[in-house]
């Protein structure tokens, strides 16, 4: 429970001196405790006469005890709120019960009702919002407001509902005052129901109306809100009582009668219903998020191992692979390295896509493509005026991908002036346009790539190391082509596929001997000038015919040769090495014009090692 000056705490209270949340009392177990909702002035606790301070200087909470006192507010005039912990003094209403009516009574209520045709419209009309009503906190507003049409003589209305967690306890739902009492509006009463009426419906299971409350029951409750006359029903389900409401006049004794019982039992007998089928329909929509919510974290993690733009099962790219699940949904800065043509963007867009980012904004820059003063602008924008083509403020590449992922490639090339800039926005969220007096906040995941040495590039000055450490928050290294070469067969299946689609050619695909001189060559530009030959190869090939070995360019067709010409005679295994050997040496000396230093060198040995092997092959 909440107590402060807002009309939305559970204990309203008007004095200045108190904040608007200034303190709140939570059962914990067995035991209450009192916290200070960091009130401007403060509270305290008096215990056994000695002040025990609950503020800032002090603590923010404490276990309550019974007969403590609350001391709120000013701290030399207090607001005082006295503690019992337990339950109030359960009197018995003896003869000031008027009249108890059970659930058993309700069809002859009906009868007599219909009898009426005055006060059936009234009860009609009264009980009708309860119906239109799904929220329950819009059904508890509507019995509230029923309660006072069918019982004009109630001042107060409260309504008790049981907890679903703890069947034998009951909570209070609302507390409200009618207008003749609160003057313009209803407001909230600090006054609760009566735990000494609640006892007595739930032992006679019925209705009870009582003549005067105060001379029945000296509860602290009834005392203190002067509670003169009370009228409780129970909100049934089946056979259990699972709420209770309870209507109070504070001004006069005996100004509930019989026949307002009656009409009460119709009202609880619908607001019992009403009250469950809201329950119902919250529940089913719960259950609906929980299941939309684990519905799309299955498809998330089914498309997370999937990776269907990413081609490759050779160990080198499952390795990567599994190291982009682990990254995906956190917050970290990605740095992808790898040579040129590897793949570095695809990697960047991957664990984009898959991450919780992919509904915003996926935005790369080329950080070498661009000269110094138009990568700033590029990147932070511009304001009006800022320099001399700046006709019109433009939003830079961060405001643009905000809530979503700035993929900054060739990373390595962003001058130093610049990379002040992005440490800032690593650093603290924020971006300045060129020529902004004001800094913007943004929310961007970084992931950058580069084909250079970064740490070398720290040790050589010219790549901040504060920078560096920023961005090497999760690393990945792309392995080059040539170390996945069980990936080249795949990869060139796709981009034909590919091409062939887009230039609308039937091509079945490559032999053999082709696929086996794809694979041998080490392709220097990586995956991009694998799909560079491939699209050459579907332009100028024939449709419906294979693609061959003879098809491919020049460089790829010297493997051909190459293997062809070192390919050794049979022979035990020692003969055939010495004859790739020897080829080996003359290709090396033929190539350096037969001068014996260069090729040593070339072959990693020495010049004396070289001479003894060409007297050995005869060279």
């Amino acid at each position: 429970m909440t107590i402060g000056r807002s009309p939305s705490s559970t204990v309203v209270l008007t004095d200045f001196h108190l904040s608007g949340d200034h303190a709140q009392i939570t059962q914990i177990g067995d035991h209450f405790v009192f916290r200070d909702l960091r009130s401007t002035n403060g509270s305290a606790i008096e215990r056994a006469g000695r002040r025990v301070p609950v503020d800032a200087a002090a603590r923010w909470e404490i276990a309550l005890a019974d007969g403590d006192t609350l001391l709120l507010g000013n701290p030399s005039a207090p607001v005082r709120i006295t503690v019992r912990i337990g339950d109030e003094i359960d009197e018995d209403l003896g003869d000031r019960l008027i009249a108890s009516r059970s659930i058993m009574d309700l069809p002859a209520v009906a009868d007599q009702i219909e009898g009426s045709p005055d006060t059936a419209l009234r009860v009609y009309k009264a009980l009708q919002p309860l119906g239109a009503r799904l929220e329950p906190s819009e059904v508890i507003e509507a019995c509230v407001q029923a309660t006072f049409e069918l019982l004009p003589r109630a001042t107060h209305v409260a309504i008790l509902l049981r907890a679903e967690a703890d069947k034998d306890r009951f909570a209070l739902a609302v507390s409200r005052s009618s207008k003749k009492v609160a003057g313009t509006e209803p407001a909230v009463d600090t006054v609760r129901a009566s735990r000494a009426v609640l006892r007595r419906v739930l032992a006679d299971r019925a209705a009870v109306l009582t003549a005067n409350a105060q001379e029945a029951l000296s509860s602290e409750s009834i005392l203190g809100g002067q509670i003169l006359s009370i009228l409780a029903v129970p909100l049934w389900r089946g056979d259990d009582i699972i709420g209770l409401i309870q209507a109070d006049n504070r001004a006069s004794a005996g100004m509930f009668l019989e026949s307002d019982l009656e009409v009460a039992l119709l009202l609880a007998a619908q607001a019992s219903l009403a009250i469950d089928n809201a329950t119902l329909v919250q529940r089913l929509r719960v259950a609906e998020e929980r299941a939309r919510g684990e519905n799309v974290y299955l498809k998330r993690k089914e498309t997370k191992i999937k990776f269907d733009n990413i081609i490759g099962e050779s160990p080198a790219m499952k390795a990567v692979l599994a190291q982009l699940e682990k990254v995906i949904d956190t917050r970290a800065t990605v740095c992808v390295e790898g040579e040129t043509g590897t793949g570095k963007e695809l990697i960047a867009a991957a664990v984009h896509h898959q991450s919780g980012r992919a509904d915003k904004m996926f935005v790369a820059q080329n950080c070498a493509a661009l000269p110094e003063n138009l990568l700033e602008s590029e990147l932070f924008g511009h304001k009006r005026g800022a320099f001399t083509s700046a006709d019109s403020d433009k939003k830079g590449l961060f405001e643009i991908a905000d809530g979503g992922t700035l993929f900054l490639d060739e990373m390595g090339e962003m001058p130093m002036t610049l990379q002040a800039k992005l440490l800032r926005v690593l650093q603290e969220g924020t971006i300045r346009p060129v020529g902004a007096t004001s800094e913007k906040q943004v929310d961007v995941r970084i992931i950058c790539a580069t084909n250079r040495d970064l740490a070398a590039e720290v040790e050589k000055g010219r790549f901040r190391q504060d920078l560096y450490y920023r961005l090497m928050v999760f690393p990945i290294k792309l392995p080059p082509l040539r170390e996945r070469r069980e990936d080249i067969p795949q990869l060139c299946a796709h981009f034909l596929k590919r091409y062939a689609e887009e230039y609308r050619m039937e091509l079945p695909g490559f032999t053999q001997d082709a696929l086996d001189a794809l694979a041998s060559y080490n392709w220097p530009g990586n995956i991009r000038e694998l799909e560079n030959e491939i699209q050459r190869l579907v332009i100028q090939a024939e449709p419906g015919h294979w693609i061959e070995i003879t098809d491919l360019s020049p460089r790829l067709r010297k493997i051909e040769g190459t293997v062809t010409r070192i390919a050794p005679k049979q022979g035990t295994l020692k003969e055939m090495m010495e004859q790739v050997e020897r080829w080996l040496i003359t290709e090396a000396l033929r190539d350096h014009g037969n001068n014996k230093t260069k090729t040593a060198v070339t072959l990693g040995i020495t010049r004396e090692g070289l001479h003894k092997k060409l007297a050995k092959f005869g060279v």
